[in-house]
């Protein structure tokens, strides 16, 4: 969809999610590792190479990314305190926190299931599509502006929202009870549970409320930066092989 024809009240992320992209959105979210999760058809070992890539992304780069957009925060001693600036401006603190408290427990949690489930988290080579993603990441904060690097913060969260909500849709196939389909269903929890979706919603709430208008520059950066999440995405979910070529011990 181009923004011609827009109306200036549609909200981004909503024109985002409805708009199409040279890799469509079902690629990213209903991708066959997340099919095999969802139907306990997943080898353990390869879900534990995608733990151990999940791990390097929010252990690593989202806490840098997270550093570089408060830093980015446009604060100016001119802002009244009450200004609608300033007010904004503490949001978007009060959003990037929240980030940093999620993303410490997330790899918390990722050390507690592969222990709990038995599924190695060492041992792994880094996936070119691991360091892409990290990568983007890194340029997209870079760059400053803090607009895009929250439209890209909601746009990876929202993809695994759901993308594990499609996991979480699918039914088991029967007698498959072992394997990994008791470490997918925690995960499942994790990222479709009330707090991530309502982490995720403010998110949306606050891109929103940044006055990116159709036709603006910055509203194209965003349909850029959406299509760029999805195609990263895609690719981060690791195929059948990987957990044998991956292994560097």
């Amino acid at each position: 969809m181009s923004a011609q024809g827009i109306s200036a009240t549609e909200l981004l992320t909503a024109h985002l999610l409805a708009s199409s992209t040279p890799r469509p959105y079902s690629a990213a979210t209903e991708h066959s590792f997340l099919t095999a999760a969802g139907l306990g058809t997943l080898p353990p070992a390869l879900l534990a190479l995608y733990l151990a890539q999940d791990r390097l992304y929010a252990a690593h780069a989202y806490p840098a990314f997270i550093g570089r957009l408060l830093s980015a925060v446009p604060f100016s001693s001119l802002d009244a305190a009450d200004s609608a600036r300033e007010r904004t401006n503490q949001r978007i603190v009060h959003v990037l926190s929240d980030a940093l408290q999620n993303v410490v427990r997330e790899v918390n949690f990722f050390g507690e299931t592969a222990q709990k489930w038995g599924l190695q988290l060492d041992g792994w080579r880094e996936r070119k599509a691991t360091r892409d993603y990290t990568a983007e990441m890194a340029r997209v904060g870079a760059e400053g502006r803090i607009e895009d690097g929250l439209v890209f913060l909601w746009a990876m969260e929202q993809v695994y929202l759901d993308a594990w909500r499609y996991v979480g849709s699918l039914k088991p196939v029967q007698g498959l009870e072992g394997g990994s389909a008791q470490a997918v269903s925690e995960l499942v929890h994790n990222w479709t549970n009330s707090d991530f979706v309502r982490f995720v919603d403010d998110i949306a709430e606050l891109v929103n409320s940044l006055g990116i208008t159709p036709g603006s520059s910055s509203w194209g950066r965003a349909e850029s930066i959406w299509a760029r999440v999805v195609e990263l995405e895609e690719a981060f979910w690791p195929v059948g092989g990987e957990e044998v070529a991956m292994l560097s011990v």
